[in-house]
């Protein structure tokens, strides 16, 4: 046991005080999905003191292709990704203190959890849960590291309030379409790469290393062999209204937030963005089309899945229709269409 960090502890920017501070840290990993379960059990195994997981989904055969933490038996009783991830991590490591959550990532019940938060990594799967991230990280001055992947693509970028510019300096506002994962699909070595410099920024910051920290927004894509660091520092915005002079944190605000509403009597989830921006038809009709009948007009598009019936109306609104369940209308509509 004394030389578990052996290895660890001889690179030098870490060594025994770095591994010392690792011990006393907390980590928070929001989605535990591929991103979230790689960026998970690497920290677990750096000897991280405690480490939180939040996830509101359960482990699914197109899981098991790319996130590392779960077996065929997960996916075979649909565990919760949340408490599949705290066993499989306390096997690994039983010194870390681990604690998993299935939750939805909302404002109340991520503030909830914050506070003696050290460092939060971004597993999420959409920039509703993003911007909130990125709000919460301001106002309680948490540092955080933004990862996304899709088909062979990658990005990173390590934000840290006060000195970095935020989410929202750099997208000003939620974007209203992005490819995803379902409908681009991806390969698991970009969600290894993008981990690994997760991970690599998390740990600099947990041994107070803050000159390594990276300062740039990195992409890549290992297919395509390319890779481009951004300089972003000028996009830092004195008038931001998460991170600026006056910031007033706008997306923990109740009417920057998604709705959700069941419709009585349809058996159906209508869901509203944070925006109502016109989206591009004939594009969505190209990617919903690899997995169901699409049928379109100038107002809406429909598409029939095998158990659900999606209908996207132009100003941004969907309806889910085939369930009455929030949190499994909320995961389609997160799936397909970002």
């Amino acid at each position: 046991m004394n030389d578990r960090y052996s290895r660890q502890q001889l690179f030098q920017p870490i060594g025994e005080k770095g591994q010392a501070l690792l011990q006393q840290k907390h980590v928070l990993i929001i989605g535990a999905g591929a991103l979230g379960s790689a960026s998970a059990e690497a920290i677990v195994r750096a000897g991280v003191g405690k480490v939180t997981i939040v996830d509101r989904d359960y482990v699914e055969w197109s899981n098991l292709q790319r996130q590392q933490l779960y077996s065929e038996k997960e996916a075979e009783q649909k565990i919760p990704k949340a408490i599949a991830a705290q066993e499989r991590l306390a096997r690994i490591n039983s010194n870390v203190q681990i604690k998993g959550l299935v939750m939805d990532a909302m404002v109340d019940s991520l503030e909830s959890i914050v506070h003696d938060v050290d460092v939060i990594l971004d597993g999420t799967d959409n920039f509703d849960i993003r911007f909130v991230m990125n709000d919460l990280a301001q106002k309680y001055r948490i540092p955080w590291i933004y990862g996304s992947c899709v088909g062979s693509y990658g990005t990173t970028y390590t934000i840290i309030p006060g000195k970095t510019p935020c989410l929202h300096c750099l997208l000003q506002a939620v974007p209203n379409m992005t490819i995803t994962c379902d409908t681009a699909g991806i390969i698991s070595p970009a969600v290894q790469m993008v981990a690994a410099y997760q991970v690599a920024e998390a740990l600099k910051i947990l041994v107070e290393d803050w000159q390594a920290v990276c300062d740039r927004y990195r992409t890549f894509d290992v297919w395509q062999n390319q890779y481009y660091d951004m300089r972003v520092q000028k996009a830092k915005k004195k008038d931001c209204p998460s991170c600026g002079e006056q910031a007033i944190y706008p997306y923990l605000a109740f009417e920057n937030q998604t709705k959700v509403d069941v419709l009585c009597g349809r058996n159906a989830v209508q869901i509203r963005p944070v925006r109502s921006d016109n989206f591009n038809l004939d594009y969505l009709a190209q990617q919903l089309q690899k997995h169901g009948a699409v049928q379109q007009n100038p107002y809406l598009l429909s598409c029939q899945l095998k158990d659900y019936r999606l209908v996207i109306f132009q100003d941004g609104r969907v309806l889910v229709h085939g369930t009455n369940d929030v949190q499994q209308a909320k995961n389609l509509y997160y799936r397909l269409l970002g």
